[in-house]
């Protein structure tokens, strides 16, 4: 007799995931011919398969899990909420949780952020950024005024204009993307900087392309620039000193509005609640935010807004609304859990243990570049970190680079480190709970891997 369907066997579960569930990111020609490794439990810095492997979570589920698994308290919060009130309109109605957080989060952010706009997650908080760039110029009488700069290896969400400002130029896909209201910026990498030049002489060439750029489009059709305060998925890239300083200077004289997106380094990443004034000296017009704000507890994310655009909105407007939200903006259990997540990170002094940590999670990366050569740069800040592995292949193909990284990720997976591999970069983003001795334990597993590797390739 086969088990019922509320206790399904393992095989049971991997024949329904692989003939139903439609994975993003998933290949069309192996439909329904991949297997996805099932992870049934989670302790702190630790992940459990359901064959009882332990692992490392490297990239910290998906840049996401600040405060670690298994929180019992975070349990609690969500359980009592969903005991409470599980659901309120944000149509017609408020309810305690989203009040609390919006008014915590505005606390938070720099300058006059003061109006948070809640949504489902990343990409829809950068499309709510977006649609506001286009709503504004519009109140303002300026229907041309739409354009958005992005910038090459730029990532910011799935929906049809988050994936639109998306510029990795390996992110290949035939879904339609509005080409016409985005425009690339080069990369901002300081790495590929011609040899003998100086950062401080590549982030000039930087800004004069990026003021060219603007000229040569028009300011009027420009509406808005985003930009990750380090590009993330891209390969963890951060751009020169004082880049982001000149660039809102540029989108101020060119009355061009600022969107950090912080998806990623908000919440603690960096050791701040967000980066964009502590770290890189900017108070932008939108911050987006989402990923961290729960721990990956539940989904949420947000879109803050100046109270500078907001009244000139206001101002300029007869009685416009705001036509923009999700059946679960501020959903009061998703909200608890943000606000419980917060109260952990505050208790625990999370921020603090980060700038700690961090310098350790950082020596010990460069380290690694500099006892391998096959490791052919190291870069990154806070939790966050990139090896990129023999870039300087340019003549190989992508395929190459991505055989290298799946190699890369099996050796490290075998001795009990996840990873999450970008053809032939490794990144790193573990949960901010990390401790000294886990950092090391997490590099000790890589160096492993990579000297494996480069007894192959140096063959």
């Amino acid at each position: 007799m086969s088990a019922p369907t509320n206790s399904p066997s393992p095989a049971e579960l991997t024949e329904w995931d692989r003939d139903h569930n439609l994975h993003p990111w998933g290949g069309i020609g192996s439909w329904r011919e991949d297997e996805y490794q099932r992870l049934n439990t989670g302790d702190g810095v630790y992940l459990w398969d359901s064959e009882g492997r332990k692992f490392i979570d490297g990239p910290g589920g998906m840049w996401c899990v600040q405060i670690g698994y298994g929180r019992e308290e975070m349990a609690d919060a969500i359980a009592d909420q969903v005991r409470k009130m599980v659901y309120a309109s944000p149509w017609s109605s408020t309810s305690e949780p989203a009040a609390i957080l919006a008014h915590k989060i505005a606390e938070r952010t720099p300058g006059d952020l003061n109006n948070v706009h809640f949504t489902t997650c990343g990409s829809t908080a950068v499309d709510t950024a977006l649609r506001t760039v286009g709503l504004y110029n519009n109140i303002l009488g300026r229907p041309d005024k739409k354009r958005i700069l992005s910038r090459e290896k730029a990532y910011h969400g799935s929906t049809y204009l988050a994936s639109s400002m998306t510029g990795k130029e390996r992110f290949k896909t035939r879904f339609d993307k509005a080409h016409d209201l985005v425009h690339f910026l080069p990369d901002v990498n300081p790495n590929l900087r011609p040899k003998g030049m100086s950062p401080d002489d590549w982030c000039d060439g930087k800004i004069e392309e990026m003021e060219q750029i603007i000229l040569d489009l028009g300011p009027e059709t420009i509406g808005g620039f985003i930009a990750e305060p380090i590009l993330c998925s891209g390969g963890v890239i951060v751009p020169p000193k004082g880049y982001h300083a000149r660039t809102l200077e540029l989108c101020r004289k060119y009355d061009i509005l600022y969107i950090s997106d912080e998806v990623v380094t908000g919440f603690g990443r960096l050791g701040h609640w967000f980066a964009s004034e502590t770290v890189f000296d900017i108070v932008p017009d939108m911050i987006t935010c989402a990923k961290g704000l729960t721990s990956g507890y539940l989904p949420l994310g947000a879109c803050i807004m100046s109270d500078r655009i907001m009244g000139q909105m206001r101002d300029a407007g007869e009685d416009e609304l705001f036509y923009n939200g999700y059946t679960y903006s501020g959903h009061p259990v998703s909200c608890a859990a943000a606000l419980k997540n917060m109260e952990i990170m505050e208790r625990e002094d999370i921020l603090g243990h980060v700038l700690r940590v961090g310098e350790v999670f950082q020596d010990r990366l460069r380290s690694i570049g500099d006892r391998f050569d096959i490791v052919g740069d190291v870069r990154g800040m806070g939790l966050l970190g990139c090896l990129e592995c023999r870039p300087d292949l340019s003549d190989e193909s992508y395929a190459a680079h991505l055989q290298f990284g799946n190699k890369l990720d099996a050796a490290c997976e075998r001795r009990g480190l996840m990873l999450r591999p970008f053809g032939n970069m490794a990144v790193f983003s573990p949960p901010l709970v990390i401790s000294e001795a886990e950092v090391n334990e997490m590099f000790t597993i890589m160096e492993a891997g990579l000297e494996e590797l480069s007894a192959e390739y140096n063959a």
